[in-house]
């Protein structure tokens, strides 16, 4: 694994009688990768995991890995029970994933001695590179950054951090007590340009799958410190980039892709599709991207039919 760059959470597509499309599962992952994304992060929160069932799982990674050929898959590993991520994870590794995205276990909200414990159960169950994902805010579970060191310190496999607290001063926090030991990827959209500045290396991005292109070019104008044209591209991105922070960023990140013709906004319940204030807000940042959007340079969706 290269933990570094641009790495979408991808969105799980569903058929009209809500079966996963992996048909088009397929398109949208070869034309994510075609327009520079560097691997491919599948099962996460984003990705709708929670509702999947285990044999989804399994084809949406095989999938996958079929798309990326020898570029990496990274699988989220979370479940309701140890045993159940511990069980996936080793799965994960046998289908050909090049490293898993571990997260606190669903539904139970624990402590340090509980989630220590959980999470180096996923780690010492595989040989694949890990990355912890930290998002307190959705998992009410928080991996602070003395949390993080301890266990970098151990398991030699952990090598990333996808920090999602919102705080980019976590970022400099963590890079503080591990240096380069290891590598630190946003997880919340609207922060990414402020936290390459302070030591970030990678995004786990979500209005990529709408967006793959103007993702990919914020991400290395902001990298290369090219400042004035990343914030001139992130001061047209940041409405959109701001559905990712909500509650119902699933639903309006996959009503954005449908709106742009990369997808569809269906999403499985207890989940429902936009509608009244929600949805018209939603149209009010769509409509004035797309009026003021600039040649991206993007490689259409279309080119990667039949992958």
């Amino acid at each position: 694994m290269n933990w570094t760059g641009v790495m979408p959470a991808m969105t799980t597509p569903f058929t009209p009688d809500m079966k996963v499309d992996l048909e088009f599962l397929a398109q949208h992952a070869a034309w994510q990768l075609g327009n520079g994304c560097v691997g491919l992060i599948m099962l996460g929160s984003l990705g709708e995991g929670a509702t999947l069932e285990h044999d989804e799982k399994i084809a949406i990674l095989k999938t996958a890995v079929r798309v990326a050929g020898k570029l990496p898959v990274v699988a989220s590993i979370s479940a309701l029970s140890t045993a159940a991520a511990v069980k996936l994870a080793k799965e994960a590794e046998d289908l050909g994933c090049s490293g898993l995205m571990v997260l606190p276990p669903y539904v139970y909200t624990s402590d340090w001695h509980e989630m220590k414990a959980h999470v180096e159960a996923i780690f010492g169950a595989t040989k694949l590179e890990c990355m912890l994902y930290n998002n307190p805010v959705a998992y009410k579970t928080d991996f602070l950054p003395q949390h993080i060191a301890e266990l970098a310190e151990v398991h030699t496999n952990l090598k990333a951090v996808k920090e999602s607290s919102t705080d980019v001063r976590r970022v400099a926090a963590i890079r503080a007590l591990l240096g380069e030991k290891l590598s630190i990827f946003v997880g919340v959209d609207d922060v990414i340009v402020e936290a390459l500045g302070v030591g970030a290396v990678g995004w786990v991005a979500g209005l990529v799958n709408a967006y793959p292109a103007e993702s990919v070019e914020l991400f290395e104008l902001a990298k290369a410190g090219r400042q004035e044209e990343a914030f001139e591209l992130y001061r047209w991105f940041l409405p959109l980039l701001r559905l990712d922070t909500v509650p119902k960023f699933v639903q309006l990140i996959k009503w954005v892709q449908e709106q742009a013709g990369v997808g569809s906004a269906r999403v499985r319940a207890p989940r429902l599709e936009l509608q009244g204030k929600d949805l018209a807000e939603a149209k009010a940042v769509f409509e004035k991207a797309k009026a003021t959007r600039a040649n991206s340079g993007e490689r259409p969706i279309s080119e990667f039919v039949g992958a």
